[in-house]
């Protein structure tokens, strides 16, 4: 009797992390703003900017996108896995991956979000290389390729492991 109750206490237990998906969704909002913060920025003021400070721009802007969709896909794909299914009225309105990442498919979406952001912050890293140090600019690359080596050996380890059971 008791370990039911423990049991049954620890399962409930799983809804306290949908507030905190629940928080996500401010953050999601945060970053909206601070998305179209710049586009006005870039809007207004894109017949005086160089050329390369508008592509600086817009690296910023896809990085804050790619931000945005890593909060949402951890946010859908953690609830749906941890805490209950996301009943959507409307089939048309349903996200095509919703329901099939499971923790260990998120984590590698994670991954490769990660080293898709690095990739824009080196970009722009290279972009301004005339005013950051060479050490600096190792460090980054150096950065760079601990996300891409961590990213494929999560891979190439997620594989040998669990591959076999997601087929079935």
């Amino acid at each position: 009797m008791l370990e039911r109750a423990i049991e049954k206490l620890l399962f409930a237990s799983r809804w306290i992390l949908a507030p905190v998906y629940l928080g996500m969704s401010i953050a999601l909002i945060a970053l909206g703003i601070k998305f179209f913060q710049e586009a006005w920025h870039v809007i207004s003021h894109v017949i005086f900017m160089e050329e390369s400070d508008l592509v600086l721009t817009l690296l910023a802007m896809i990085d804050l996108v790619l931000v945005g969709s890593l909060i949402v896909m951890v946010m859908f794909s953690g609830y749906e896995n941890f805490v209950s299914r996301i009943d959507v009225a409307g089939e048309g309105d349903k996200l095509g991956w919703l329901g099939k990442l499971d923790a260990g498919t998120l984590k590698l979406k994670v991954a490769a979000s990660i080293v898709a952001i690095s990739s824009i912050h080196l970009l722009r890293a290279f972009m301004e290389a005339q005013s950051i140090p060479n050490d600096k600019l190792m460090w980054y690359v150096i950065i760079h390729l601990t996300f891409v080596g961590s990213a494929v050996m999560m891979g190439v380890l997620d594989k040998m492991a669990f591959a076999s059971h997601r087929e079935h």
